[in-house]
């Protein structure tokens, strides 16, 4: 039987040293803050189209109205108006009948894009696709021009439809303030074509890189990709392309890594984001604009307060989620959803000064309350009596309920206290112990 040969144990590291290492990563940390502190992100909103894509009710022509009125609100000029090159283009949609409407009411279009497609060579000629035509007769000035590099089906795009549509659009996109508009390539699977083919993806952007386009975009469509991929994919097309391109991502929720995806992507030289105000997205989420800016916010980030309302974030995205859904958001979302700010025990409570921490009233929200009856403590069953019934209960009694709840799991019975009507009647049980 072999004998078995314990390691010999690697002398210890000197308090020095082992000091000295702590005080390096501490010092890395606080170095990404600061400059997430500092980052002053192109944000560009998709409230107007994204949540209607898996809608159960879509967008009607005054929900798209009531949507603008509210994005207006909060304060973000950018803003995708509408998406012309996605299933029918060529039928009359809701997406024509708003475009049509902002176009003949007067709206100032300076600062708005629409999403297209790449046109294609026939016989020699270049023909602009549909939604490129549309572009131009909405007026519309700037656009998130996509395509796929990897297609499930067909051919690759060729080059010369990527420079000749991009030609196209140089030549007849309406102008703004006597300067092109702004032409943004939305490459949506770019990260897959770093992994699987980085060659072509190489040969794409440096193409892009000799072309009059104001910078790229891709997408983590499907949610899938982890954030030091997308890190590393910002990185890569800014070594590819001309240092005066921009670089933009938007993020889909899938593996629930959205958030820090975008986060990333920032700390890797992003130059911005794009993203509904909403998590409602054509999958089932995704990293949205209240998300990024709330958590710029908590990172000490002093634009987002001076460019946005961002103490009306919450309201808004309450009322933007009720057009789009026809119902409240989903209690358990970050931020936004009604449990997010709802106690269940003291000690989670988020305080101004505390490091990252985000008290709901600088987003326009207040603190409320959830009864638990194996986490929730006394400040909490106070605070959600007064809440739910208009009760001033002292610790004594609700120290007594908190015992009641858990002698009631004892006996196997499980109730939903954090309903008034069992709450009451649990406040009642206590008053007679």
């Amino acid at each position: 039987m072999a004998s078995t040969q314990l390691e010999t144990p690697r002398d210890p590291a000197s308090p020095t040293d082992s000091r000295a290492a702590v005080d390096a990563a501490l010092a890395a940390a606080a170095s990404k803050l600061a400059r997430l502190a500092q980052l002053d992100p192109l944000l560009i909103d998709v409230s107007l189209r994204e949540p209607c894509f898996a809608s159960p009710l879509g967008h009607t022509l005054q929900d798209k109205l009531a949507l603008l009125s509210l994005a207006e609100e909060f304060g973000i000029q950018d803003r995708i108006v509408a998406t012309l090159d996605y299933q029918y283009p060529d039928q009359i949609q809701v997406e024509d009948q708003f475009c049509l409407h902002l176009r003949n009411t007067g709206y100032d279009f300076r600062r708005s894009f629409a999403a297209s497609s790449l046109g294609s060579f026939t016989g020699g000629s270049f023909v602009p696709h549909i939604s490129m035509v549309k572009l131009v007769e909405y007026t519309i000035p700037n656009t998130l021009h996509e395509f796929v590099l990897l297609p499930d089906a067909g051919p690759r795009p060729s080059l010369a439809a990527i420079t000749g549509s991009i030609a196209w659009l140089r030549q007849n996109l309406p102008g703004v303030d006597g300067a092109p508009g702004r032409i943004y390539v939305n490459v949506l699977d770019l990260v897959d074509a770093f992994l699987v083919d980085p060659d072509w993806a190489c040969e794409v952007l440096t193409l892009l890189a000799q072309a009059p386009v104001d910078g790229i975009s891709f997408e983590d469509d499907r949610g899938t990709f982890f954030p030091f991929q997308v890190g590393a994919t910002v990185s890569a097309a800014k070594a590819l392309l001309r240092p005066d391109q921009l670089v933009l991502f938007h993020a889909h929720t899938g593996n629930g890594m959205e958030n820090a995806s975008v986060i990333e992507a920032l700390l890797n030289g992003a130059s911005g984001y794009w993203g509904g105000l909403t998590r409602t997205s054509s999958t089932i989420g995704h990293a949205s604009l209240a998300d990024l800016i709330a958590n710029l916010v908590r990172a000490g980030n002093p634009r987002m307060n001076a460019r946005y309302r961002v103490e009306r974030l919450l309201p808004v995205c309450d009322a933007m989620h009720r057009i789009n859904i026809g119902e409240p958001a989903p209690d358990d979302w970050p931020i936004t959803g009604h449990n997010a700010y709802r106690e269940v025990l003291s000690d989670f409570r988020q305080r101004a000064g505390r490091p990252n921490d985000l008290p709901p009233q600088s987003i326009g929200g207040t603190y409320q309350f959830r009864i638990a009856p194996v986490g929730s403590d006394v400040p909490v069953v106070v605070g959600r009596v007064k809440e739910a019934l208009g009760i001033d209960v002292g610790p004594d009694v609700a120290q007594r309920m908190i015992l009641l709840m858990r002698s009631d799991l004892l006996a196997g019975v499980r109730i939903h206290y954090d309903e008034p009507p069992q709450l009451r009647e649990l406040y009642l049980r206590a008053l007679h112990p």
